[in-house]
């Protein structure tokens, strides 16, 4: 796991997403995470600039792995990597391992016709940086989001205790809300009704946030925990229906699917 853009614009907060993203991508299944391995892929380190990166990136690293008690424990590390004195991205990978201690733990299902949508987290909104602004504008503004390691302990923890009311769970990444309320739904072939328009709400990228599906005495019991453990919880939606719904926007979710699928294709030629 790792976003480019969000380091080369903030490395010490770029640092410390792609360890939480790895975090939330084990929690969201049901494992706790145990250990990371790193893969740091920069330009040339001879330049000021790389070498903030560099130093940048390293130190959110290791700020993330000691908060989240995930040490790295190997890894490598790649620089020079320029095209005709243009280097790439900064790029510190960062990959995570973690164990399910249980079936009972493991969360595998999919989205069914009736679930609620829960988000797990702050409503959001911060759109700097974005994938909407980079894919859909060609924009490069703004800060990285800010990411507050407690948090991303205390919704990861909520996650893992609670496996067995969620039937289905994604962390929220590229594309925000939007993006993984729509890859829910594609997963479980069913379609999705987000209640917010709003366009920083549904794609901004704000940290330390899950989308849940289940149904509704899972969520009741689910927003009781949160309460208790201090985490911020609301239904979003609904799954069901064939169609996607953001606010009044809708189409269908067929349409859609075959879009998604066939973009690279189409990308490439």
């Amino acid at each position: 796991d790792v976003t480019p853009r969000y380091v080369r614009a903030n490395p010490v907060e770029g640092g410390k997403q792609a360890v939480a993203e790895a975090y939330r991508n084990l929690s969201a299944g049901g494992a706790t995470p145990l250990a990371a391995t790193d893969n740091l892929n920069f330009g040339n380190p001879e330049k000021p600039e790389i070498m903030g990166q560099l130093v940048g990136a390293i130190k959110g690293i290791g700020a993330a792995v000691a908060a989240l008690d995930m040490p790295i424990v190997s890894g490598n590390v790649s620089l020079y990597n320029e095209t005709d004195g243009q280097g790439i991205l900064p790029t510190p990978t960062i990959g995570g391992v973690g164990m399910i201690a249980g079936d009972e733990n493991l969360i595998s299902g999919i989205a069914s016709d009736g679930d609620w949508a829960i988000l797990i987290g702050e409503a959001g909104g911060h759109l700097g940086q974005s994938a909407l602004l980079a894919e859909a504008f060609g924009r490069e503004d703004g800060d990285a989001p800010a990411v507050d390691l407690e948090a991303e302990k205390r919704h990861g923890t909520l996650i893992r205790e609670n496996a067995s009311l969620i039937e289905a769970c994604t962390d929220l990444s590229d594309g925000g809300l939007a993006l993984a309320a729509f890859e829910m739904a594609v997963a479980g072939d069913v379609g999705v009704t987000l209640d917010t328009g709003d366009i920083p709400q549904l794609f901004g990228e704000d940290q330390a946030r899950y989308l849940i599906a289940c149904g509704f005495d899972q969520a009741e019991a689910l927003m009781s925990a949160a309460a208790q453990a201090g985490v911020p919880i609301a239904q979003v939606g609904r799954f069901g229906g064939d169609s996607v719904c953001f606010g009044d926007s809708s189409g269908d979710l067929m349409d859609l699917r075959i879009l998604y699928r066939t973009a690279f294709q189409t990308a490439v030629g």
